[in-house]
């Protein structure tokens, strides 16, 4: 598994965010069955940066707290029939899911108006939008609550706890 990690926010997170970040990566995947070695580009980012590709690939001008680019079009959560040939790194061939963009900002704003930790809160959003990575979506409320047990449950399952 490759986990590629690049920090470009200037406001710090005095976390193990690495780790973190690592240890939910592998915990969803395992958790969601994935049948291959995957890789992931995580990007932590302050709040106008996220604005900004908010605005140009979402056409919606506001700072969000995460941005999830799958690279794999799942027709069902975690529908890994979908990953034809050119969904593998060639040189690794290792699942390419996508693109994680975190706002390290919203990380700490977050964590204090629902009252947990900045850890759990990067749990939270990493988790999040791996489960975008898969196919998972909250556009209805059915997949909604679908999505929400299954980050509890992942979360819950690798010790990051509310």
């Amino acid at each position: 598994m490759t986990v590629e990690i690049s920090y470009e926010a200037e406001e710090k997170l005095h976390i193990p965010y690495r780790r973190i970040i690592g240890e939910v990566v592998r915990g969803v995947l395992a958790a969601e069955k994935c049948p291959y070695e995957a890789e992931v580009s995580v990007t932590i980012v302050d709040g106008e940066e996220i604005r900004t590709l908010n605005r140009d690939y979402r056409d919606t001008d506001r700072e969000t707290d995460v941005l999830s680019f799958p690279m794999v079009d799942f027709q069902r959560p975690c529908g890994y029939e979908a990953c034809t040939d050119d969904a593998f790194n060639p040189e690794t061939g290792e699942l390419v899911l996508g693109d994680i963009v975190l706002n390290a900002v919203k990380v700490k704003q977050q964590a204090a108006e629902y009252g947990h930790t900045q850890t759990r809160e990067l749990a939270f959003l990493t988790a999040h939008s791996m489960l975008h990575l898969l196919g998972y979506d909250h556009m209805e409320d059915e997949e909604r609550l679908r999505m929400e047990a299954r980050q509890r449950e992942i979360l819950d399952g690798i010790g990051y706890r509310r």
